[in-house]
């Protein structure tokens, strides 16, 4: 559970990034930006794996780049459930989940390649 909210901490300074550099992705509050890395987090976990399974030959197909695709309509979807999050199309989406994911390589970068464990065992 604490690797999962370390994660979804990442993913809201991504988020917030993204908010900042990216046009066409706003939150209204500060409550909206947490639910969202939150539920971001969980349609991670839950929704994208089956995305990817069933999308493996186009994927396949364009090298890996349609997993950018998938990235962005799994931010679209939690925008679409998430009163306050509000994305205005696939491309704002597909350069946001690539602002947060370079957020938490730099992130990961900056902590060290064990850095989320060493926080898990140290509690």
């Amino acid at each position: 559970m604490t690797g999962f909210l370390i994660r979804a901490v990442v993913v809201g300074i991504g988020l917030w990034v993204a908010s900042r550099i990216v046009s066409g992705i706003s939150f209204a509050t500060t409550e909206t930006l947490i639910w969202a890395a939150l539920f971001l987090g969980l349609v991670n976990a839950t929704v994208r794996p089956v995305l990817v399974f069933l999308t493996f030959p186009i994927t396949l197909l364009t090298l890996g780049l349609f997993l950018l695709i998938i990235n962005g309509l799994m931010i679209q979807l939690v925008a679409h459930f998430l009163p306050g999050f509000h994305v205005e199309g696939l491309w704002p989406a597909i350069l946001t989940s690539v602002v947060v994911s370079l957020t938490s390589w730099v992130i990961s970068w900056l902590v060290g390649p064990s850095g989320y464990e060493v926080y898990v065992v140290r509690r």
